[in-house]
């Protein structure tokens, strides 16, 4: 039995993940409304989270994987605090099947990376005069099927021109 290109399964070397470097890329957080917006609140803020996935290919086998998550908090009508967070990573991924790649880039790094982009935006937030902000886990499997499944209607919709 065979892994498919020629080598015994046991002579194929195993897949490697592993994390060069990690940042903070970008970072920006707002309180527009200071010093009115930090008087105690008769109601809970409604709060806007957007969280995107970028990857960029840096080298032959390494990834750049960039973690972005904005965020809002409106009170009333009024932005209480806004941020946005570019949380980034160098990974070296080897032994991959090709076609497993693209999933790993874009499920399990922005997975690792997610943690610390959450402390830094709680630190931001309560930096600000606020209580920290928490986010939930993210399903990252889920936001990628999204995308895919965006990405797959796009290219159909540019397939289909009227005549």
């Amino acid at each position: 039995m065979t892994n498919g290109n020629g080598t015994p399964p046991e002579a194929a070397p195993p897949p490697q993940l592993n994390v060069l470097a990690q940042y903070t890329k970008d970072l920006s957080f707002e309180n527009p409304n200071a010093p009115a917006s930090l008087a105690p609140q008769q109601q809970q803020p409604a709060i806007n989270i957007q969280i995107n996935v970028n990857a960029n290919n840096v080298g032959q086998d390494d990834y750049e994987v960039a973690l972005s998550v904005e965020g809002k908090a409106e009170n009333a009508g009024k932005v209480m605090f806004s941020f946005e967070l570019v949380y980034a990573g160098v990974f070296r991924i080897l032994n991959v099947p090709k076609e497993n790649l693209h999933p790993l880039v874009m499920i399990e790094c922005p997975r690792l990376l997610f943690p610390f982009a959450r402390e830094i935006i709680a630190t931001a937030v309560r930096d600000g005069g606020f209580p920290p902000l928490m986010l939930d886990p993210v399903d990252f499997v889920g936001l990628y099927r999204q995308n895919m499944e965006r990405q797959a209607a796009e290219m159909q919709a540019s397939q289909i021109k009227p005549s």
